[in-house]
């Protein structure tokens, strides 16, 4: 039987920025919450991947809720110290803090070279850089289904729906308009095909990854991404009830887009590569 799961039913223990801000090392900002933010996740995944420990750390401010998602000032001290509003953040004992997907990555590689989530050669690295950009860049994925998210929320809200407030701030932290909304579906599916494309090849080549022979970011990547169009289930993936329908994948140009291969890759990315169940 399917149980309510709460935005605060967390099992990590997070420092507050105060008290990371405090402490040397590897701290990730992650927010305090059951929702499994792909870029969050996959930032875990590759410090998890790399064995780099880390201290997690909320988002919001003394007395504020990090289920606020920095809505009316909540995360004045994230912006403080990272100079911006979203997580993740990676930040190394005193150094510039990392709040892009790609500098995460490349501190990680510094950190940890083996094993390495870059191919060596050049070609293939590019390829990696450009696949992960294609579901963690800025009108990606992940930024085109938020955009999706936000578009279908707000045409299906009541103007006094409590959850209104919400989508209309993710509104302007994402530069969404309404012909950004409306072609959102044509974009993911656009992606999705491509990747349906890559894993096809990648099998008719006797290969198990997206790019190369082994494990590289990409995969934790799409592992963690492709979550927002087809959640793991409940047992592998815990996240807040209230959230799950918003995981959900409502267009059916993305479904029928959606290989089987690409979810069975899911599967073999978390179950040989990363942490289950997922852990908040």
């Amino acid at each position: 039987m399917t149980r309510k799961i709460r935005l605060t039913d967390t099992v990590i223990d997070y420092l507050s920025i105060e008290e990371a801000r405090r402490r040397p090392g590897l701290r990730l900002v992650l927010g305090a919450y059951t929702v499994p933010g792909p870029w969050r996740e996959a930032c875990k995944g590759i410090f998890h991947v790399k064995g780099i420990p880390y201290a997690s750390v909320s988002t919001a401010d003394p007395g504020r809720a990090d289920g606020e998602f920095g809505m009316a000032g909540a995360d004045s001290q994230l912006r403080d110290w990272t100079g911006q509003s979203s997580a993740p953040v990676a930040i190394w004992n005193d150094e510039k803090p990392c709040s892009t997907w790609i500098e995460q990555l490349q501190l990680a590689e510094r950190l940890a070279p083996t094993p390495s989530l870059l191919p060596q050669g050049v070609d293939e690295r590019a390829l990696t850089f450009g696949l992960c950009h294609e579901l963690a860049g800025r009108d990606g994925f992940g930024w085109t289904r938020r955009i999706g998210m936000i578009h279908d929320n707000l045409a299906g809200l009541a103007d006094d729906h409590p959850s209104r407030a919400f989508w209309q701030h993710m509104a302007a932290k994402y530069g969404y308009t309404p012909d950004s909304g409306a072609a959102a579906s044509a974009r993911l599916a656009g992606i999705v095909r491509a990747f349906a494309r890559r894993i096809e090849a990648q099998r008719d080549a006797g290969r198990r990854y997206l790019v190369g022979d082994r494990l590289s970011a990409v995969d934790i990547h799409w592992a963690c991404f492709v979550g927002m169009i087809s959640p793991m289930d409940e047992e592998r993936c815990p996240m807040a009830s209230s959230f799950r329908a918003s995981y959900t994948n409502p267009y059916p140009e993305v479904q029928a887009a959606l290989s089987p291969l690409l979810l069975e890759h899911r599967d073999f990315v978390y179950e040989t590569h990363l942490e289950l169940p997922v852990r908040f």
